[in-house]
């Protein structure tokens, strides 16, 4: 890879989010905080190219931490693999789900009013070619940020809990929380390439600040 970084402070704020913890099997349960992989997706919604990959170094929570239960109407079952296969190879095989009667409602812990600073940076790839300059990639990312512009909407966990986003040129404002804060061990990233192995660190928050990288040094991966 070549690691050449370019660095962005993207403002994002909704009603509602959702970052789910994957040991909750049933009924959905917010981390407190936004994931890294979260910040990413949303990174990648506005701006996202082969050649570069966004990674987060820092996570401000500005507001306090609110949760509200709430309950949705969720699909029970998912199209199952082998009707996928079987109408690949050229046989009738029915790839839909009847949401009336695969419907369920389930109860869900998510976060309210939220407002999070994302620091960011991105590298190059090693599917970057001679035409892909770094410096053009990043005034593309900011001029679409700029612009509120995005390929898909971004947004909080779930897609109904969409993201507004601005990008900030100016000074970070100051958390409502104060010194030190563990979160605990929380989602860092997807390894797509491991099986879809989940990688996990240990989140300490700072005056409202998560620092990711730092983290990751003393928190370790697991």
């Amino acid at each position: 890879m070549i690691v050449i970084g370019y660095g962005i402070t993207l403002k994002t704020w909704g009603d509602y989010a959702c970052f789910t913890r994957p040991e909750m099997k049933v009924e959905r349960v917010s981390y407190d905080i936004m994931t890294p992989s979260a910040a990413r997706g949303i990174l990648e919604a506005i701006y996202w190219k082969p050649a570069i990959t966004w990674k987060i170094d820092k996570i401000h929570v500005i507001n306090q931490i609110k949760f509200d239960n709430i309950r949705r109407n969720e699909v029970l079952g998912k199209i199952p693999a082998q009707k996928v296969k079987a109408a690949y190879a050229g046989s009738e095989a029915p790839l839909f789900i009847d949401s009336n009667e695969e419907r369920v409602q389930r109860a869900s812990l998510v976060l309210r009013d939220v407002c999070y600073y994302i620091e960011a940076h991105f590298e190059m790839t090693d599917k970057a070619g001679s035409d892909d300059d770094p410096k053009k990639h990043y005034n593309i990312a900011l001029r679409r940020m700029r612009r509120g512009q995005y390929y898909h909407h971004p947004y909080f966990g779930c897609r109904e809990f969409p993201v507004n986003f601005e990008l900030v040129e100016e000074e970070v404002p100051k958390s409502v929380y104060s010194g030190e804060k563990d979160l605990g061990f929380m989602l860092y990233d997807i390894d797509f390439d491991d099986d879809n192995k989940a990688i996990f660190f240990r989140a300490n928050m700072e005056d409202g600040v998560v620092d990711v990288e730092k983290c990751l040094c003393f928190g370790g991966l697991s």
